[in-house]
């Protein structure tokens, strides 16, 4: 479980494929302080396992199906990626629940300073709507982001300049792909109604 508060962008080391199964090695500072392998890291919003770290990487297996799923494949060595490990029970929770499993990926149509901030607009997979609140959550490349805009199946937010410089929006163009999860809560709710008959919102 994590919270959507990114630690820190990383950089990609490799992304390499040995007999057919894939390996991230990412490097960090903070986010590898006290790891140990088996630990649960959120790498653009997806939760991927550490399988061996050092002073200054952290190298992940990745299933194929992961990587088919979200953006993790269009990662090149030095890409930027954000960072996040699994929350303390002892710990603040600075964002919302976020699971580190991506439900889809959108693409950015619109990413423009307006002011001293950033408006995001971002077209989600057809159908998503229904999991769009105005004022609710939503993480994006595992940030954990709110709604300001809802219009069919795509969304707004806007970024403050802390967030676009401590995570990888600031090298976001328009029509790049995110990695999205929706709002959990909003995901149970509309199950529940749509196994009791009650139509998509």
């Amino acid at each position: 479980m994590f919270t959507g508060i990114v630690e820190e962008a990383g950089a990609v080391d490799s992304f390499v494929n040995f007999g057919g199964a894939w390996r991230l090695r990412v490097s960090a500072a903070s986010t590898l302080q006290g790891l140990s392998v088996g630990e649960s890291i959120a790498v653009n919003g997806c939760c991927l396992t550490a399988v061996s770290s050092d002073a200054g990487t952290v190298t992940f297996d990745v299933l194929e199906e992961t990587r088919r799923l979200t953006n993790l494949a269009q990662l090149l060595p030095g890409s930027p990626v954000n960072l996040e490990r699994s929350m303390r029970v002892d710990g603040r929770f600075g964002g919302h629940f976020v699971t580190g499993h991506i439900d889809g990926m959108g693409r950015v149509e619109v990413f423009e300073a307006r002011g001293a901030d950033h408006y995001l607009r971002v077209a989600c997979p057809e159908g998503s709507g229904r999991h769009l609140v105005m004022k609710g959550s939503i993480a994006v490349d595992g940030i954990s982001l709110t709604v300001a805009e809802v219009a069919g199946d795509s969304f707004a937010v806007w970024i403050i300049p802390h967030t676009l410089q401590a995570t990888n929006l600031r090298i976001r163009k328009a029509g790049e792909p995110v990695n999205l999860e929706f709002d959990m809560l909003g995901k149970y709710v509309d199950k529940i109604l749509m196994s009791r008959g009650a139509p998509a919102a």
